[in-house]
Order: C-alpha cells, then sequence, then structure tokens
C-alpha cells in the first residue's frame, strides 16, 4: 500500500522545457501556499504591533507595510518555483510580451502605480496633510499604489489618483510646519476713532488662545474704502485643517464684534446717499 502511494506521489504528470513534474511536486503547491500564508500572518501581527508601539510617522509605517507584503509575495513565487525546479530564464519571452501588452493596456494603471511609489519615497505629501487640490480641500488620511485618499472638510472621502497630485499644482498647507497665515478684515463707519479701531482689533487678536506670539501679530490700516474705513488683522496660528481655521477667524470676529460695541464704534455696512435735484411737480389727472 505504502509502496503504491509513493508510486502514485512519483508519477510524472507532465513534462516541460525538459523538466519531468510528478504528482508530488503540484500536490506540494497549495500546501505551501497555506504554510506561507499561516507564516505572513504571524509575522504581520508581529510587525505591525512593532510599528504602532514606534515613533515612525505613518507615511513611514505604511511604506514598510508595503514593502514587506511585496517582499513576501516575491519570495513565495521563488520557493515554488525552486521547487519546480523551474528557471526564470524560461518566462523571459513570456514575460516581455507581458510587459510590452501591460504597457499599452494600463498605461494609467501603471502610471498611478509608480506616482504611488514616488509619493511615499520622497514624501512631498504624507498622511495627515492638509491639501488644496483646485476647489478641493481635505486631510491626506491614507497613500496607496493607485490612490489616495482625502477626506474633505465635508466629511466626504475622495479618491484621487496619484498621478494628479504629481503633475497638477498641489497646496500643502502643513508640508514643512501647521503654522498658517490668517486674516480677519473689518470695516468701520467714517469718522471713528482710527487708532482705538487699531486698539481693539489688536486686543481681540492677542486674547484668542490659539494666536501665535511669534511671528507676532499685526493690524493695518488697508483702505479708505467707498462705505468704511478697511482694517486688515494678520496673525499666525498651528492650524491642521481648514475648520480650525474658519473657527479661529470666527472666534477673533465674535470678539471685535463686542469690543466694537462697548467702545461705541460702528461696524460700516453698505449705504448711498441719493440727492434729487431739480423741482417736483404735482400732476393732477382731471378726467
Amino acid at each position: 500500500m505504502m509502496e503504491s502511494a509513493l508510486d502514485f506521489l512519483g508519477t510524472t504528470v507532465f513534462s516541460f522545457n525538459g523538466q519531468d513534474y510528478a504528482v508530488w511536486q503540484l500536490l506540494s503547491i497549495p500546501l505551501l501556499v497555506l504554510v506561507a500564508w499561516f507564516l505572513y500572518q504571524a509575522f504581520s501581527k508581529f510587525i505591525y504591533a512593532r510599528l504602532e508601539r514606534s515613533q515612525l510617522p505613518p507615511d513611514v509605517q505604511l511604506l514598510i507595510r508595503r514593502i514587506y507584503v511585496i517582499a513576501s509575495l516575491v519570495i513565495v513565487v521563488l520557493v515554488i518555483l525552486t521547487l519546480l525546479n523551474v528557471p526564470l530564464g524560461a518566462f523571459a519571452f513570456v514575460s516581455g510580451a507581458v510587459a510590452i501588452g501591460v504597457g499599452f493596456g494600463a498605461q494609467n494603471i501603471i502610471n498611478n502605480f509608480i506616482s504611488g511609489w514616488i509619493l511615499m519615497w520622497e514624501k512631498p505629501i504624507r498622511i495627515g496633510d492638509f491639501l488644496e487640490i483646485g476647489d478641493v480641500k481635505g486631510t491626506v488620511e491614507t497613500i496607496s499604489t493607485r490612490s489616495t485618499r482625502v477626506r474633505r472638510v465635508d466629511g466626504v472621502h475622495l479618491l484621487i489618483p496619484n498621478s494628479q497630485l504629481l503633475e497638477n499644482t498641489v497646496v500643502n498647507w502643513t508640508l514643512i510646519d501647521k503654522k498658517t497665515r490668517c486674516v480677519v478684515r473689518v470695516g468701520v463707519a467714517y469718522g471713528s476713532p482710527v487708532r482705538k479701531v487699531e486698539e481693539l482689533i489688536m486686543r481681540a487678536v492677542d486674547d484668542h488662545p490659539d494666536t501665535m506670539d511669534d511671528p507676532p501679530p499685526k493690524v493695518f490700516f488697508e483702505d479708505f474704502g467707498d462705505n468704511a474705513l478697511i482694517f486688515d488683522a494678520y496673525f499666525w496660528i498651528d492650524a491642521s485643517a481648514e475648520k480650525d481655521l474658519r473657527k479661529v477667524r470666527s472666534d477673533i470676529r465674535f470678539t471685535i464684534d463686542e469690543l466694537f460695541n462697548a467702545a461705541g464704534i460702528v461696524i460700516a455696512f453698505p449705504q448711498r446717499d441719493v440727492h434729487l435735484d431739480g423741482q417736483l411737480r404735482l400732476v393732477r389727472d382731471d378726467k
């Protein structure tokens, strides 16, 4: 019985390129894949746990995970080919033909794939960065091999092809640091005490806990407008998203309104004076 089983396992199923392939070799492939899968899962838990406890940036952790997945796949394929005694040179012609076909049929996919690796290596865009791409503003959540997932400020998720991030102009608000300059403009009525206005605006900016002292905030008497005297307050904050900027600007506007009301300073609004020249004549219709 044992001898018949061994004879069966040693039976040649087919021959390729002068090499015979027995039953045991073909049966060992799914067993090898199963063992490789369990080993991959075990090492994945270990590596991912170490990465989470490390102080590495999220984009570096993502790059390590990508390299681990690709390296694991390459090792499994090489082991299977070695087990089957398949020389790599046998795939030279086939791989060349496949590469040409893929190159013509999947140019966009390959372009996005290469762009994804460039983004992960050069890191012009990282996980957690706040981007402005055209009319879209959002935070980068993950960078995959084909696309980048961005969470817009309204909570909507966008999948942006990696090639667009390299070929188009992208504003990265947090590339170097999270310092962002903000501007709050306010117009007061003509005749208002301009030095007092400057003092109150500066107080509103300085009192906010999120404004930075370095660079220091500044208030400029910007212009004599059509309906108001225009003042601009420039200040810096440590912001990570558009919602932070809007909140700080809103808080400062509330404070300015309260300080102006207490000081009797009127925030100007559009208005027009109409002067009528000539005489008004009453026309009576007697019918």
